[in-house]
């Protein structure tokens, strides 16, 4: 069998007009007819590149300098960037991210669901810098040098990147990230310590992910860290079920999703969203959209802890919340009962719904969608059937909720009537977005 040889990369440097932004924040141009996409490089500009990748129906490169720069250029504020995977448009201004992915979100919702919202709302931003409260580090020993790496992971590489701190992270974790390598790398599992887990609550988490026991030496300089710095450590030996806390018991973590005293107590592997502040603005933003009346019933679905389970109760609305994971569900409910409020919650898988499901079975007044990335394609059907006035869909990826609200629009009778996004990951290319349907 012949085998495939792949195409030699063309070489030097070459020449290109950028005209647009891909979905992952590369440059997009055009040479002979061929689409390039061009790393670090931003519409408008005339850049300098060398190719990385060919291939026969698209090519990859990379800016090596700018003879015409865009307007929106800014300085990278992280010396790592470039080299790190973590952030991708930090060359471009906070301001224009937002536009970028505002168009992106609006071309989305017309080229695959043929829909525009009646009403464009204003976006959503907060804190650019210092706001990631969850991540997945990972950590490196490195024989020859007897050091331990710790960060994410360089761009198109599996290798991590030597960072000396982080500034899009929680400073609390993001300015440590080199004492947090000096931490392990005096351990005696420093070979076995592949990942570090971050939660930034109240209090600051972090779940070392150990493939060997730590001595008692080590277990004595991780708890001398842990005072040092104010954070608590757990150890995960295996599984997620095997999290424990190195000191027993830890202190409760807990935040609030819209206002004191509500707060949702969580363990440090559960998903809660990354920008702490923007969450907040997306909660007020759905109860005030959403606008649940005292009495009304409420369907939430992937509904995880409570971030805006708790918020609707809290205003009155009857609330039946569905999670596809167990232990989420028993969280939220555990919530519920010690904020006092009266929810009911089931467990079901919502990419395989059961029309005769308990909370399937009801009428709603409106209801809240929040799914993975996935989008919610396999629900619209029942929620077609099940006709509330108002559906409101928290969407993590433009293009499924643009083909969900086509589904909504064009089959089960609803029309967009309000759409807008929400900075939640400033300086990635990751777009969330909020949209508001109404019956027709």
């Amino acid at each position: 069998m012949a085998r495939h040889r792949r195409k030699p990369l063309p070489t030097g440097e070459f020449v290109a007009d950028v005209v647009d932004l891909a979905e992952d924040g590369r440059g997009v141009a055009r040479l002979d007819g061929k689409v390039v996409f061009i790393a670090d490089a931003l519409p408008g500009e005339q850049v300098r590149f060398r190719y990385v990748r060919v291939s026969r129906d698209v090519d990859e490169g990379q800016t090596v300098g700018v003879d015409r720069a865009s307007p929106d250029r800014v300085s990278p504020r992280c010396a790592h960037f470039g080299v790190c995977g973590g952030c991708a448009l930090q060359h471009l201004s906070p301001e224009a991210q937002v536009r970028y992915k505002h168009k992106q979100l609006i071309e989305a919702l017309a080229r695959i669901g043929k829909v525009a919202p009646v009403q464009v709302a204003e976006p959503l931003t907060g804190p650019v810098w210092g706001y990631r409260r969850r991540a997945r580090l990972g950590a490196k020993y490195v024989g020859k040098r007897d050091t331990v790496l710790v960060g994410f992971r360089e761009r198109e590489s599996s290798f991590l990147a030597a960072l000396e701190s982080c500034v899009v992270l929680d400073p609390r974790v993001g300015e440590r990230l080199r004492a947090l390598g000096s931490l392990i790398a005096g351990l005696s599992i420093r070979a076995q310590l592949p990942q570090i887990e971050v939660a930034t609550a109240e209090p600051v988490a972090l779940v070392l992910r150990v493939m060997a026991p730590p001595t008692e030496s080590d277990l004595a300089a991780l708890r001398a860290f842990a005072i040092e710095h104010d954070v608590e450590f757990y150890l995960q030996p295996g599984g997620p079920d095997t999290v424990a806390p190195l000191t027993p018991p830890p202190r409760e973590l807990s935040y609030a999703p819209l206002q004191e005293p509500d707060r949702l107590h969580f363990r440090p592997t559960d998903f809660i969203q990354v920008n702490g502040e923007l969450s907040r603005k997306a909660v007020a933003q759905a109860m005030d959209w959403l606008a649940p009346q005292p009495g009304e019933r409420v369907l939430e679905l992937f509904s995880g802890l409570g971030n805006f389970t708790i918020p609707l109760a809290r205003a009155g609305a009857q609330v039946f919340a569905v999670e596809g994971e167990a232990a989420l569900v028993q969280r939220a409910r555990d919530n519920a009962e010690r904020l006092g409020l009266t929810i009911e919650f089931d467990r079901a898988n919502l990419f395989e719904p059961q029309a005769d499901a308990p909370w399937a079975v009801r009428d709603y007044d409106a209801v809240l969608l929040d799914p993975p990335r996935a989008g919610a394609q396999e629900i619209l059907p029942l929620l077609g059937r099940l006709k509330a006035r108002r559906i409101l869909y928290v969407s993590c990826h433009p293009g499924t909720l643009a083909r969900d609200a086509g589904l909504l629009v064009h089959e089960h009778g609803y029309r967009l009537v309000r759409a807008g996004v929400m900075d939640m990951f400033p300086h990635t290319a990751h777009v969330e977005s909020m949209a508001l349907f109404e019956r027709a």
